[in-house]
Parts: structure tokens; sequence; C-alpha cells
């Protein structure tokens, strides 16, 4: 088995690419970064947690960044508001998609636990992978935040995961909890979405 995690600075990620890579799996990581919307100190913590993982697993897990400013910029101009934080995981999930083909994986890693945050509600989780047509393995899924919690500290990347950033700029005061396909599909058709997916996708730099 050979995946694409989708990594961020945060606590679960990280330990959604430990337990598939602790049970045989090839993993590597793929970092979104925000640009302008986000803080640069991010990228410090993804290699941060990138050598933990290494060093926890015994495994070689390559960093890929890929550029995620213009996709945020363009939802954000695009699309509305209160669908942002969907948008943005759409073409997340679909670079991911994308570079994970290219490197001949099976399938993407996410650290979504259901429910979680707004964009993890079961409704928005459906609607934001809707046609993705790609496996989407999520082993967090029915963890709640203190179960993830305890493998992180386990496992030395949670002080890592809460290290102090700036957090993302453009998430909306009320993101939407039930999300339709309709409309995620209606708000894609406003962006040049195939463009976008390939311009973060074909230019993610190994790190």
């Amino acid at each position: 088995m050979k995946f694409v995690t989708l990594l961020s600075g945060g606590i679960d990620s990280p330990v959604a690419a430990y337990l598939m890579a602790n049970v045989g799996a090839d993993v590597i990581l793929l970092h979104m970064d925000n640009g302008e919307y986000g803080d640069p100190k991010e990228i410090d913590k993804v290699k941060k947690l990138a050598a933990r993982l290494s060093e926890m697993t015994g495994k070689e897990l390559p960093l890929y960044i890929a550029a995620h400013g213009p996709n945020q910029e363009a939802i954000k101009k695009n699309c509305e508001y209160s669908y942002q934080c969907v948008m943005c995981k759409r073409v997340m999930q679909n670079v991911a998609k994308r570079f994970a083909q290219m490197q001949g994986c099976d399938g993407i890693i996410m650290g979504d636990s259901l429910g979680q945050v707004a964009s993890q509600t079961l409704r928005n989780i459906k609607a934001e992978q809707c046609d993705v047509d790609f496996p989407i393995v999520r082993p967090l899924i029915g963890l709640d935040k203190e179960e993830i919690i305890d493998i992180a500290k386990r496992i030395g990347t949670f002080d890592i995961s809460i290290i102090q950033t700036g957090g993302c700029k453009v998430v909306p005061m009320k993101p939407v909890t039930e999300a339709t396909i309709d409309k995620v599909l209606a708000n894609e058709a406003k962006l040049d979405f195939e463009k976008l997916v390939a311009e973060s996708a074909d230019n993610a730099v190994r790190v």
C-alpha cells in the first residue's frame, strides 16, 4: 500500500500518517501551503513533524509542499464565503489525488475525525469528496479528540503540533456545516478548477 497524506501542522493528520505507516503503508507527506493566508512558521512545524514521524516509524516519509494560497484566493473571490472551508478541502483532495496518481499511490490519507470541526460533519465530508473517485482513508474517523491527543503524545508529535502559529486567515465566521453536493458543484463551476488542481499538484516541491 502506498498513500499520500495531507499533512497540516495540526494534531490530527500526523497521527493519521503514523497509524497507516505503522501498519505497513508507504506514506508520502503532502503539505498544502496557504501562502499569504497562512503563517510561514507552519512550514517549519511540518518539517519537524515529518522528521518525527520518520523517526517513530523507522521509515522515510518524503515531504512535499504544494502551493495552496492561489486556490484559497480563487475560492474567496468566486465562491460563497460560507463554503470556503468545504471548497478548500475539495481542492486539497483533488490536488492530493492528482499528486498520488503521479507518485503511483493507491489512495489518500486524511486526519478527519467525525464532527470535530465544521468541515468534518458527515454532510460536509460527503459533499467535499463527491466525484473524487479515488480512495480516501480516514483512520481517525471514529476517535474523539482525547484519544487522538493521547496517540500524538505517545509518538512525540503533540508538542510540535501545538506550537502556536497564525492559523488560516480566510476561515469564515459561519462556515457551512450541512453542505450539499449541488452547491459544492455549483461553487466549483465558478472556478478554473482543473487548472488550480494541476498547478498545485504538478509544482509540488520536495523538501
